[in-house]
Formats: structure tokens, sequence, C-alpha cells
């Protein structure tokens, strides 16, 4: 058991990240018409406009959230929130988006699943891929009770904080997690598994929203007129005949 909670935590991260870089790039170079979203709006609208709102909005803030929150150091916030206070707001801000997201992937779900001719159209990897999202999900928001339970005592979250940031630093270091709660360690287990999974799937046109932001820094495109010196037919008399 200690070999295998050292493979999940100290080499599979690596795995995933490797897998998720090379496959990306891979399928970019050598399959770029598969690389869309493929959309089923103009098969049915209905349950789209708000699932999919719902389900962007609510998983672009989870991300970010994550990234952000278990990513900055702890010393680099004390100054202005403590670590209870911040788990606090954690809990608060992760279980309504958790929740709106939650409902949007749900309505995308049933929509993919029981709509005859949107099933018919779906790849196995789009029906799976939305399953293991929403399973995330659930295990995200089954958290949620005890991190609130944490907030006079947030030593999990520090420590949840510190492994990842030694994954980033290269310094990975799977003691920090042992003998937590088995849904923060399967919570991370799975986003790891979704990395792994991103470069088969239809995820891979999340690369393609976070590359639209490069259009505002671009610079101006300079178009100038042309001008073309064409001479003027001068006019000849015709001959009358």
């Amino acid at each position: 058991m200690n070999n295998l909670h050292n493979f999940a935590f100290n080499v599979y991260p690596y795995l995933c990240l490797a897998v998720f870089f090379m496959g990306s790039l891979a399928r970019f170079d050598r399959d770029q018409y598969t690389w869309k979203s493929d959309s089923s709006q103009l098969l049915r609208k209905a349950q789209l406009r708000w699932g999919s709102n719902l389900f962007h909005g609510g998983i672009l803030f989870l991300f970010f959230g994550h990234l952000f929150g278990q990513l900055t150091p702890h010393w680099l916030y004390e100054m202005f929130v403590t670590a209870s206070q911040k788990q606090l707001i954690a809990v608060v801000a992760g279980g309504i988006a958790g929740g709106l997201c939650f409902i949007g992937l749900t309505m995308l779900l049933h929509r993919r699943l029981f709509d005859p001719r949107i099933r018919l159209t779906s790849h196995r990897t789009d029906i799976a891929i939305l399953v293991i999202l929403w399973v995330q999900l659930v295990i995200g928001l089954s958290t949620l009770p005890t991190s609130l339970h944490h907030v006079k005592d947030p030593q999990t979250m520090l420590r949840l904080a510190e492994y990842l940031q030694s994954i980033v630093l290269m310094q990975p270091n799977a003691a920090l997690v042992s003998g937590i709660e088995w849904h923060f360690q399967a919570h991370m287990l799975l986003g790891m598994t979704i990395f792994l999974l991103f470069p088969f799937s239809r995820l891979v046109h999340v690369w393609s929203g976070f590359g639209t932001l490069t259009y505002l820094v671009r610079p101006y495109q300079m178009v100038r007129a042309r001008r073309l010196n064409v001479p003027a037919r001068q006019n000849q008399p015709r001959r009358a005949g």
C-alpha cells in the first residue's frame, strides 16, 4: 500500500502532465480536424443555453479558484486573510460555483443521454468524459462539509496546498496527503486522470478558448490601400461602316 500511495501521488501526477502536454501537441499536429467541441446546438437547442452557461461559468471559476487558491503560498496571502478565513471563502465560493456547475453539467449529460438524435451522434468518449466530470463534481461537493468542519483548524487545506506546490516545484511529497480523508485523495486522483484523458477527448477545445486571449494583445493589422496605375482609355473615332 505504501508503494501504491507513493506511485499515485509522486509518479502519477507527472505521468498525467506529460500525456496532457505531449498528447495535446501531437493531436494538434496530426489531427487538427478533430480539434473541436462537437457542439450539438443544431440538433436541439433545448437545455443547451442554460446547461452550457451554468457549466462553463462554474467550471472556469472552479478551475481558477483551485489554481490560484492552492498554488498561492501561505505567506503571500496571510497578510490579508488568515488560513481559516481563506478556507471559509473557498467553501462558500466553491460551493456556489460547484452547485451551479453541477446543475449545468447534469442538464448537458441528461440531454446527451436521453435525446435520441444527440445520443446517436455522440462518441463514447463524449459521454465518458461528461460522466467523469460529473463524478468529479460529486466528489468535490462531498468534501464541502468536511472542509467546513476544518475551518477552525485548516491544517488539511494547508497540507493539500503544500503537496500541490511540491508537485509544481518538482519535489513531490506524498507523505503530505497520507492520512487525509479518502474523498480528498479521490478528488485529486480523479482530477489527475482528467488531465490524462484530456488529449483524447473533446476537452482539447479548451486550449482554443485560452488561445483566443492572445487577440487581446496582438498588434493591430495594418491595411493600406493599393493604387493601381491603369492607363486611361483614349477615345478613338469609330469608322462609319
